[in-house]
């Protein structure tokens, strides 16, 4: 993948989704927890470069905060072998990640910086890699020693698979209060090939790229 430069931090046109408050915590395996209905989907259709994905790719996460963590939750169609580690271990974070399926979020917490984000991954096997990266006058520096305590979760079903990210407020990604905006972008990696890389904001690159802070949308943080 090749990287990109900022060429605007500007929120103003960016598409909103939101993420609703729950005043219960969940555990990320929680999939079916009524709380999940209190945000509304948000679906990744399209592949980095805007072209319609195939329906049996399609995808929805949906986003929830509480008074702990940040939760995201996929729901993926899944018509095709996985490709994941024969061998996932799950213990410690596991680097290049997206060279298998996964299912992504960035995440910048000052929405006028997006260029310095977070970046969240989860396997269908359960593994995951948490990273922070910045973009500089030199390139984009990725600080691979970053800890987030994320934690992840999934399930592989007949024709579908589910996988949460939880993570948990920190200094670095501090708790929001309600109408807070931050800026964020969520991705599918399946299959092989440069079709496999889905995004909800499409980056436009030529080539596959996800990290393009400038494409993000922005994330409203909401409570009933």
């Amino acid at each position: 993948m090749t990287d990109a430069t900022i060429t605007d931090s500007s929120t103003e046109g960016a598409p909103i989704i939101e993420a609703a408050y729950s005043p219960n915590d969940l555990e990320p395996a929680h999939w079916e927890a009524l709380e999940w209905t209190r945000t509304r989907p948000i679906d990744i259709t399209r592949t980095w470069n805007g072209s319609p994905a195939p329906q049996s790719r399609h995808s929805q996460a949906r986003i929830l905060w509480t008074e702990s963590q940040l939760l995201v939750r996929f729901v993926c169609r899944q018509e095709e072998p996985l490709i994941v580690s024969p061998t996932p271990q799950t213990e410690r974070k596991t680097d290049r990640l997206w060279d298998r399926d996964v299912c992504e979020i960035f995440i910048a917490p000052e929405a006028g910086t997006p260029e310095r984000y977070f970046e969240f991954e989860a396997s269908p096997a359960g593994e995951w890699i948490d990273l922070e990266i910045v973009f500089t006058s030199q390139g984009r520096e990725t600080n691979f020693e970053f800890h987030s305590g994320m934690k992840t979760a999934a399930t592989i079903l007949d024709d579908q698979i589910m996988m949460t990210i939880a993570v948990p407020w920190s200094v670095h990604l501090p708790k929001p209060s309600v109408g807070d905006i931050w800026r964020v972008n969520l991705f599918r990696c399946i299959g092989a090939g440069d079709e496999r890389y889905l995004a909800w904001q499409p980056t436009f690159t030529e080539e596959p790229n996800f990290h393009v802070p400038q494409a993000f949308g922005s994330l409203k943080f909401v409570k009933d």
